[in-house]
Parts: structure tokens; sequence; C-alpha cells
């Protein structure tokens, strides 16, 4: 039940993302900044991808099925807010106006919080699938492992943006708390890209030890990827 719904809800959010772009070129305005059609577009495309992924890998390693309803849960509330804020004209993150404003943005954090626990979980779980190949099991385990990595570039992030707002420097927190975004991308796709490879590889006449020592490489040359992501983002 849990995981036929995540799949719905992951369509119906990424449906989302392309129904605002469509807005985005009927309206216009900017395309960066703390207010624009950016934000639910790239959200809900994103959430709505991760979503399915999540809820895919997840059957994968077999993990409990609320983990994968509280993912549902939370990634609809995560472009729910930021969706209703855009079409609200106002910032979505750091955003402390009116009581309302203030309770998206602290709803923002907390469920970012919970989608970290829920990525954890996975992530734990994946290290006990001892029943998936090994290559399947390499790569749910470094993808799992990279898009936790992208959720601790997003959660320092808004840390830092919050506090930048907090002491009064709401403009320099809208201008440079999303330094770590090249890294925070590149590591969120790990988690679809690895698994999908191995997957298609068993179309292959490959054997399973050289379908292993290919996604090893990929693995690796995925890896580093990521760390050009965060020099990028650092320097």
């Amino acid at each position: 039940m849990a995981t036929r719904v995540g799949y719905w809800v992951g369509g119906l959010l990424f449906a989302s993302g392309v129904f605002h772009l469509l807005v985005f070129f009927v309206d216009g305005g900017p395309w960066e900044g703390p207010v624009s059609w950016r934000k639910p577009v790239t959200f809900g495309l994103s959430f709505g991808l991760t979503l399915a992924t999540f809820v895919w890998v997840g059957t994968l390693v077999r993990i409990k099925p609320f983990v994968v309803a509280l993912f549902t849960v939370v990634s609809v509330y995560e472009v729910l807010g930021i969706t209703v804020q855009a079409w609200r004209k106002v910032p979505s993150h750091f955003n402390t106006e009116t009581p309302f404003d203030v309770v998206v943005t602290s709803g923002l954090a907390v469920g970012g919080g919970v989608i970290i626990f829920c990525v954890v979980w996975l992530l734990v779980t994946a290290w006990r699938a001892g029943h998936l190949t090994p290559s399947m099991l390499l790569a749910v385990r470094v993808g799992t492992a990279t898009f936790l990595s992208a959720m601790a570039f997003g959660a320092v992030m808004i840390a830092r943006g919050s506090v930048l707002s907090r002491s009064g420097r709401l403009a320099e927190a809208y201008s440079t708390a999303g330094f770590f975004k090249p890294a925070h991308g590149v590591a969120m796709h790990g988690i679809l890209l690895l698994p999908v490879l191995a997957w298609l590889l068993t179309f292959t006449s490959l054997d399973e030890r050289a379908r292993t020592r290919v996604v090893a490489g990929a693995s690796a040359v995925y890896v580093l990827l990521v760390g050009a992501a965060v020099w990028v983002s650092l320097g």
C-alpha cells in the first residue's frame, strides 16, 4: 500500500513541478532569488523523482513500509510549503514576517530533519540487505550514502541561513546560504543512477563479478564528482 501510494504521489509532485514551469513561462518574473517560480518547479520535479526513487530502492532493500509512508508525507509537505509561499509571493525559507510564515519555515526545517532520518534508515537497511546481488548491493549502498551527504549539505545551508536571518542579516542569508547547491545537486542523483546501472547490467552478457566491477568503477567516478562539486561549492 505504502509503495503504491508513494509512486502515485511522486508522479503528482513531478507533475506539479511541470505545471509550475508552465506558470513561469506565462507569468514571467525572476528565475533566481528568494521569491520566484523556480522553487516550486525544482522542488516539485526533484521531490517527485526522489520519492519514486526512494520507494523503488526501499522495495529492493525491503525497508519498513512506515518509513516509505513517512518519506511520502514529508515530501508532500516540503513541496506544498514551497508552492504555497511562491503563490503568496513571499520567501519560503528564513521568513518570519507573519505567524503563518513562521509555521511554514519551521515546518520545512523539521521536514528536512525527518528526511535525514528516513535516509539514515534506508542506508542502515541497505547495509543489511544481504539478499541483493553484489553489484546491486554496492550500487544501493553508495547511492544511499551519497544521497545522505546531499541531505547533509542541505542541512548546512538551512542552518547557515537561519543563523544569518536570526542575526538580522536576512539579505546575506538569501544571497549566500545556498553555497552548497552544486554539491547538494550532484550528490542527490546517485541513489537513482547507480542502482539503475546495476539493473541495466543484468540485461548484458556480463557475469556478476564483471557487473560488480563496472558498478564499482561508476561509483568511484560518482564519488569523485561529488568531491569536485564540494570543492566548487567551497571555492
